[in-house]
Order: structure tokens, then C-alpha cells, then sequence
């Protein structure tokens, strides 16, 4: 049941402002009109500053699915904060939560638990959420660089917009600078919401995150959510020949000049889909199966029922059977306490 959230005594403020501010200044093309070069700098500055989020903000500093140099870390962090998605050290500490807690009420960003736009945009803003726990993040931040850059999060971002400015004009700014980061925004913010809406699923990942191409093509490669859930610390998340992950596609080629290393993807078994569920998604899923027979109880489901069940639910798995017989023991703890909440 999604929760309701985003009142808005629940706004930070300072931290929604210039959000509202990008979005209400793309509406300045009426007095500024469009360019060719305008358009040229906002197509160049898109797919740049999404390879900044996806590559920097996601794989690297969220995940270290490869190795790069200091300084070729600080570009990373730099370009992706030039995409104003707040800095580099708050992102990446939230989405490793994100992935701790995936689709549980402790997720930050759940379409199955707050709802389709809280989980797409509104999260940001919420009070709760403006800071972040140095604590999930200490082999970044112990950075004096990340941690300056953390601090003044505007400051990349800016520092493009006046470039746009001077290289462009006005039309620079407005089209190039402004039209390019909302796109980057909801682009971004899509492999948040509806990346764990629409979609096929090959892998179980105790989570609702799906495959989806348009998102792939639009996001260079994250729209392979369920393929990035089953295994987070792959540098590739297109998992097939054909997934398009332009990402991994420049890593690789960033790789061949030495600037950055261990550009990898999932191992066989992840391929072949033959790995061992841990404990964690067993139970998830399994706490996703027992749901459906809730209605059912105090009678419980057969051993066959449940299996059905599941393998109408969830994708081929090797933890199949781990999974009914977890569902089994929820559902007879909550016949349990049913007997007991009616004799009490």
C-alpha cells in the first residue's frame, strides 16, 4: 500500500528552490528564442552529464564496479554534479541505502511503497532526506576534495550554466544548460520509478526492479534494473549482446587508454542465472509470496499451491525452493498470531 508523503511541511526548502528554478527557467525560450548551437550544446550537454551520473554518480561512487585514478575520480565527481542531482558523496551514500533496502518500507524511494512521483521526484526534497550518513560512504568521504565538492554542490553546475552563457548566449543558457538538465533529471529519476513499474524480470531480487530498453537507450544502459539488482558491483549492466549500455561501451574504451581499470562484467553464473539467492532477497521474496495467501488464512496453502504460486510470480531460480519454504514459515507464524490476537 503506498504511503502518502511530500506535504508540504515535509519540504527542504533550500534544497527545492533551484530544482523549481531550472524547470520554471526553461520557459525563457519565449523571450530567448532557439539556436542551432543552443540545440547542439544541449544534445552534447545531455549524453555528457548523463555519462557523469551513470558513470560517476552510479557505477563508480555508488557501486566502485572499476577502479580510476584520484584525479580522474575528481572529474568524474565534477562532471556528474554538473548535472545539479546534489553532491556526489549525499548521492551515492542514498543509493547504496537505496539497494540495502530496496521496495522495504526503509527504502528512500519505493514506487510500491510511497507511490509513483514520491518515489520519482518527491523523495529528494523531503526533510529527512537532505542529509546523509558520512558512515555509509567513508571510502569516499575520507576525500578533502569530495568532501569541498559535497559542500558546495552548486558550484559545477553554475560554472556550466555561465559557460552556456558565454559560448551561446542566452539560447545557450536556456536550451543548453536548462533543457538538458530537466532531461537529465527525469530521465534519471525514471530508472527510480518506473524502472520498478515497467519492465520484464529475469532475475529474482526480493525487489520490483524491471528490464526496460527505452529507459536503456535513454539513460545509456541503467534501464537494466533487474540485471543491475541481481548484481550491483558490475561495471556492465547490459547483461545480453544486445542490451545497449553505452556506459559500459566508454568505460571499456576509457579502459584501452589506461584512465580507467577493471572495467568488468557479471560472472557466469549471474549470466546463466545459476546463483544462489542470499538470505536477504529469499526472505524478501518469500514475505512477497506468503502476501498473496494472506486472505487465505488460518487455512494454509499446500506446498504445491505455494510453488505454483511462484513460479508464476517470480523468474527461474535456483533458490526456488529456499523461497516457498521460507513463505511456509510466514504463513504459519501469521496463522499464529491470528489465534493468538483472537484469544487475547
Amino acid at each position: 500500500m503506498a504511503q502518502k508523503h511530500g506535504v508540504a511541511n515535509e519540504i527542504a526548502y533550500p534544497s527545492a528552490i533551484p530544482f523549481v528554478l531550472v524547470h520554471l527557467g526553461c520557459v525563457a525560450v519565449l523571450w530567448t528564442g532557439v539556436t542551432w548551437p543552443a540545440i547542439a550544446l544541449g544534445v552534447g550537454l545531455y549524453w555528457l552529464r548523463m555519462f557523469g551520473v551513470t558513470a560517476g554518480y552510479h557505477r563508480y561512487f555508488s557501486h566502485r564496479s572499476f577502479t580510476t585514478s584520484r584525479l580522474f575520480q575528481f572529474v568524474l565527481a565534477w562532471l556528474a554534479q554538473s548535472s545539479a542531482q546534489r553532491g556526489v558523496l549525499w548521492w551515492a551514500a542514498k543509493h547504496r541505502h537505496h539497494h540495502v533496502h530496496s521496495d522495504t518500507a526503509e527504502d528512500v524511494h519505493s514506487p510500491l511503497r510511497t507511490g509513483f512521483a514520491y518515489s520519482h521526484v518527491g523523495w529528494i526534497f523531503a526533510r529527512r532526506h537532505d542529509g546523509f550518513d558520512p558512515g555509509a560512504i567513508p571510502d569516499f568521504a575520507r576525500y578533502p576534495e569530495l568532501r569541498l565538492l559535497q559542500r558546495f554542490e552548486l558550484v559545477p553546475a553554475v560554472a556550466l550554466a555561465l559557460l552556456c552563457l558565454l559560448l551561446a548566449g542566452w539560447p545557450g543558457l536556456v536550451v543548453g544548460f536548462l533543457w538538458s538538465t530537466v532531461l537529465v533529471y527525469h530521465a534519471t529519476f525514471c530508472i527510480n520509478s518506473l524502472a520498478h513499474v515497467r519492465g520484464s524480470r529475469r532475475y529474482v531480487t526480493g525487489d520490483t526492479s524491471r528490464n526496460n530498453l527505452a529507459l536503456a537507450i535513454m539513460t545509456m544502459g541503467e534501464g537494466w534494473h533487474n540485471n543491475h539488482h541481481a548484481y550491483p558491483s558490475s561495471t556492465r549492466q547490459g547483461f545480453r549482446w544486445w542490451e545497449v549500455d553505452a556506459t559500459y561501451y566508454l568505460l571499456k574504451l576509457l579502459a584501452i587508454f589506461g584512465i580507467v581499470r577493471s572495467v568488468d562484467g557479471p560472472p557466469e553464473r549471474v549470466l546463466r542465472n545459476e546463483q544462489v539467492l542470499g538470505a536477504r532477497i529469499v526472505d524478501r521474496t518469500a514475505g512477497l509470496l506468503a502476501a498473496q495467501f494472506l486472505d487465505t488464512l488460518p487455512v494454509l496453502p499446500t506446498r504445491a499451491a505455494l510453488t505454483e504460486q511462484a513460479k508464476a510470480m517470480i523468474a527461474r531460480t535456483p533458490s526456488l525452493d529456499a523461497i516457498v519454504d521460507r513463505a511456509h514459515e510466514m504463513l504459519v507464524a501469521a496463522t499464529g498470531t491470528q489465534a493468538g490476537a483472537q484469544h487475547g
